[in-house]
């Protein structure tokens, strides 16, 4: 993955983009509604969906940023328990909770250490999650250690743009328009390149569902949209650990 210059070295990983996260909380959900159409709304319902909400039910939501899935989530259960957790603590202040219900938790935490016990949550999700963590195996193995025998594992996140003929367009959206809008709503023009590089570098949606195999988890399916460039997996917990 380092070989592009744009993206760090695993050990630089955590920091780097903690930092970015920080530097970009203000204008994270703008950039998102605008490099997506307002498409990310959409994929964060659908997201929620998969999770299975309902009232009294345990949801964590990993990397939660902003809070976009949770938010989601709420709509569909508004009783619903839910926790996000996040180590850009920037990105965890900009959340703006819009529901009468009582939000859920927000936790300082880092995917690859959460700190929960074994087996407390009926659903985990997270939204861009994976491909910013040093080690995918290590988080998955986190949110799978943290779900319930049965439980729903749900992972949002970008992928390479597939080959065919819509292939350019899908390229010039990542090298020239994320980055120029970037610069010009974010102020941020490396953070905008690191987001489409670390996606062209990030593994392919059945990749990632042979991750979730490896972790444990059955019943992987996932489904994609925009152009093939987003996935949404989905994985069951055996009622054993490691079935």
């Amino acid at each position: 993955m380092a070989t592009d210059p744009a993206i760090p070295t695993a050990d630089r990983r955590a920091g780097f983009v903690r930092d970015m996260f920080g530097r970009i909380a203000d204008r994270y959900d703008l950039m998102n509604r605008l490099m997506t159409l307002g498409q990310d709304r959409v994929w964060q319902r659908c997201a929620a969906r998969c999770a299975h909400p309902a009232p009294g039910r345990r949801l964590l939501d990993v990397g939660t940023g902003t809070g976009g899935i949770l938010i989601q989530a709420y709509r569909l259960a508004p009783n619903l328990a839910g926790v996000g957790v996040d180590f850009t603590l920037e990105m965890l202040q900009a959340v703006r909770w819009p529901h009468a219900a009582r939000p859920p938790s927000w936790v300082g935490g880092d995917a690859l250490a959460l700190p929960f016990a074994d087996g407390v949550f009926d659903a985990v999700t997270s939204g861009y999650l994976l491909r910013n963590v040093a080690d995918i195996r290590a988080a998955l193995a986190e949110q799978v250690r943290v779900l319930k025998p049965g439980g729903r594992l749900v992972c949002l996140d970008t992928s390479p743009p597939p080959e065919g003929w819509l292939a350019p367009v899908a390229n010039l959206q990542f090298t020239v328009m994320i980055p120029l809008l970037g610069r010009l709503v974010a102020g941020d023009a490396a953070a905008y390149r690191y987001l489409p590089a670390s996606t062209r570098a990030f593994l392919t949606p059945d990749a990632l569902a042979a991750e979730m195999r490896r972790a444990g988890l059955l019943q992987v399916a996932y489904q994609r949209f925009m152009l093939g460039t987003i996935a949404v997996h989905v994985g069951v917990k055996g009622a054993e650990s490691g079935d």
